[in-house]
């Protein structure tokens, strides 16, 4: 459970991290299988289709991986379900959603030297979560910083309505959406060790730079969740599990996303 100090963080500032919540032999773990996963380049099915800019981008090698708890006969797809519905994630989400956390995706993130970062943006855009938000548990797999392309949020942002992206710069970002900082806020960097865990609000303005270093990855693993009590969830994240891994059903949005255009892909 979240103490007072950290519950009143979450709800002023939309995030909150917890320090060493995964070993250093976890941590070493989870990086080997996905490395393991990806030595011949990216996974039909499982790697995500980013466009590379350059025949040398780092990011055609690396892609992210989208939903591997998706795939349980790899040793990915197993870790990814485990930490999606770990019994230490749980009473923490339920603490920050006051409700049920119901699990709808998984991610990894390689991330390696020289690759693009991913522009500001707000994940419940992609997610659709109605009434209500998503949330997010992002698991530092390395040390990360401003250097390597660490997390770079909006402090106060969750309290925004989710807004209409910009179109981002793809020689900075992989994606193409881009949200600007609200005025009289500032996009602040996140450090964390391996191990650490980012908790944070689906409306939360978010992003990274670019991993400028030199022979650092910044690799993490994510998985977002909704709460028992919304209605309506994008069409991409089915299905949803709860933490017993029985599934549950909501309204699918599989129209246009919420500004009228196409969301083409899972975030």
């Amino acid at each position: 459970m979240l103490n007072a100090t950290e519950k009143e963080q979450f709800i002023q500032e939309g995030f909150v991290v917890r320090k060493a919540f995964y070993s250093a032999d976890e941590v070493a773990a989870i990086n080997q299988a996905f490395m393991d996963e990806n030595k011949e380049g990216p996974v039909a099915g499982l790697s995500d289709s980013i466009k590379a800019i350059s025949p040398d981008d780092p990011l055609a090698r690396f892609p992210r991986m989208m939903h591997p708890h998706r795939h349980p006969e790899k040793q990915v797809g197993q870790i990814a379900l485990e930490f999606m519905l770990s019994p230490r994630l749980e009473p923490i989400l339920r603490d920050l959603f006051e409700d049920e956390p119901i699990g709808a995706q998984t991610m990894f993130y390689f991330k390696p030297p020289g690759a693009r970062g991913q522009a500001l943006h707000q994940d419940n855009f992609y997610l659709r979560v109605k009434p209500g938000t998503c949330m997010a548990a992002w698991l530092a797999l390395d040390v990360t910083d401003a250097d390597n392309g660490g997390m770079r949020i909006v402090p106060g942002s969750h309290r925004n309505e989710v807004v209409c992206p910009e179109e981002a710069d793809l020689n900075q970002s992989f994606s193409n959406h881009f949200v600007a900082v609200p005025e009289g806020m500032r996009a602040v960097d996140v450090e964390m060790q391996p191990g650490d865990i980012l908790f944070f609000n689906g409306s939360l303005i978010h992003g990274s730079p670019p991993n400028s270093s030199e022979n650092r990855f910044r690799r993490s693993l994510i998985a977002h969740y909704i709460p028992a009590a919304c209605e309506e969830v994008g069409h991409w994240y089915r299905p949803l599990m709860r933490f017993n891994q029985d599934l549950v059903q909501k309204d699918f949005i599989d129209d246009g996303g919420p500004c009228g255009v196409m969301v083409s892909a899972p975030h």
